[in-house]
């Protein structure tokens, strides 16, 4: 089969809640320690993949990360019934439904041995995240055990900061053909830290035998971290030919678009003004943390969060869009509340993967049938809400550890318990 777009999206894991541990992200903070709904979340997401196969596209899944993360804690010399709040938080966490935070991913047409690579992100920046990577690899791993068409690699070591492809971008005349891979790295932005390092965007393009002719990197706007942009991927996407971008978002942006029109045939570049949309509303409706898809009826589609109809500037752009000749001519809305409510809209939630579906182990690939087994489980295991001053209480920590036990072995993947 020729290669296709994957999109692996995280299940939302039972422990699913709302401690506020990400700084700089506004919506995690401003919604700290409200009560969260792990089975609602969850099924959004089952949803959202179900749309996706309804649109035509391949769709993928990875699983939840064991929670609490016991070994962590053991590490720090101490248990989920005895640590204090924050541990017990930070080892609670669901961060890794976010799977666009798990690995930077290069296709087979851009590397220099023509296998797809994959490096795991080491997410260093974060606590709640920074243990996360061991349990992504071990997936990847067996995923994409396929040597002939996979490459996987460990962490960039932890000194230099990696969130994956939220920080990068791919851009082609077609999925398939040799792309221009961008990645995009952080300097600062006020009170909040910039996560990617450009050490470690240079390190995953060696790791991926990249062409440097056809690498480019970029700075993201300090302005955009600031405002709240604390991935590349809340202030721009790319498809194909196309950069759906904010004019903020770069803090050279003169300098990308030059590089992009001279490496990419035929390419064709969305920017949004703040003038039309303040890079404000930008960030609260998560325009661009969206999932910019080519399904095969040929039209471009934009997949957005409820709150970016919801949200006046960003809506009446997007129709002005869609009354015109522009390359995105359709958006589909999908309802992700609860990943929204801790700071993750559709694309962080999805990894994008170009391969032969056939090269992936089935186990991580899924179909209609196959996703309503999932919700099954989801349904009858996962926990209904959870308040942040319960997260050691046993009976949730029992909860939490079957209802994970519970999907594994529905899709026989108890080998990642």
């Amino acid at each position: 089969m020729p290669l296709r777009e994957i999109n692996f999206d995280g299940i939302v894991g039972p422990s699913h809640n709302y401690a506020g541990l990400s700084l700089g992200n506004l919506a995690s903070t401003r919604n700290a320690r409200q009560v969260s709904q792990p089975r609602a979340a969850a099924l959004e997401g089952v949803e959202k993949m179900r749309a996706n196969l309804q649109l035509g596209l391949a769709q993928g899944i990875f699983l939840p990360h064991p929670r609490p993360d016991r070994d962590w804690l053991a590490r720090l010399g101490t248990t989920i019934e005895q640590a204090d709040d924050a541990l017990a938080a930070n080892a609670m966490s669901a961060s890794a439904m976010w799977a666009a935070n798990a690995a930077t991913v290069s296709p087979a047409p851009d590397t220099g041995d023509g296998t797809c690579h994959l490096t795991v992100a080491n997410l260093r920046t974060m606590p709640h995240r920074s243990h996360e990577w061991q349990a992504t690899l071990a997936q990847l791993q067996v995923a994409f055990a396929d040597r002939a068409a996979f490459t996987v690699h460990g962490p960039v070591p932890g000194v230099f900061g990696d969130e994956g492809a939220a920080n990068h971008m791919r851009l082609c005349a077609s999925h398939g053909e040799s792309g221009v891979e961008v990645f995009v790295y952080g300097r600062t932005g006020g009170a909040f830290p910039a996560r990617q390092h450009i050490e470690a965007c240079k390190a995953i393009a060696r790791f991926h035998q990249l062409d440097p002719e056809r690498t480019i990197f970029a700075e993201q706007s300090p302005q955009a971290i600031e405002a709240g942009a604390f991935h590349n991927d809340v202030v721009a996407v790319a498809n194909e030919r196309v950069l759906f971008a904010h004019e903020q978002a770069f803090a050279d942006r003169d300098a990308v678009v030059a590089g992009c029109e001279r490496l990419v045939p035929g390419f064709e570049l969305v920017e949004v003004s703040a003038a039309d949309v303040p890079i404000a509303d930008a960030v609260t409706s998560y325009l661009f943390n969206a999932q910019l898809v080519s399904p095969p009826d040929g039209e471009m589609t934009l997949i957005v969060p409820s709150e970016a109809r919801e949200t006046p500037s960003v809506w009446a752009w997007l129709q002005r869009h869609l009354s015109g000749n522009g390359p995105i001519r359709k958006v589909e809305v999908v309802d992700v509340r609860q990943s929204m409510a801790n700071g993750g809209g559709p694309a962080c939630l999805r990894l994008r993967v170009l391969a032969d579906p056939a090269t992936v182990d089935p186990r991580f690939m899924v179909d209609a049938a196959k996703l309503d087994r999932i919700a099954a489980v989801i349904e009858a295991h996962w926990p209904q809400t959870i308040g942040n001053d319960g997260l050691r209480d046993p009976a949730l920590v029992e909860t939490i550890e079957r209802a994970r036990l519970a999907l594994l072995n529905e899709l026989d993947l108890a080998q990642l318990a």
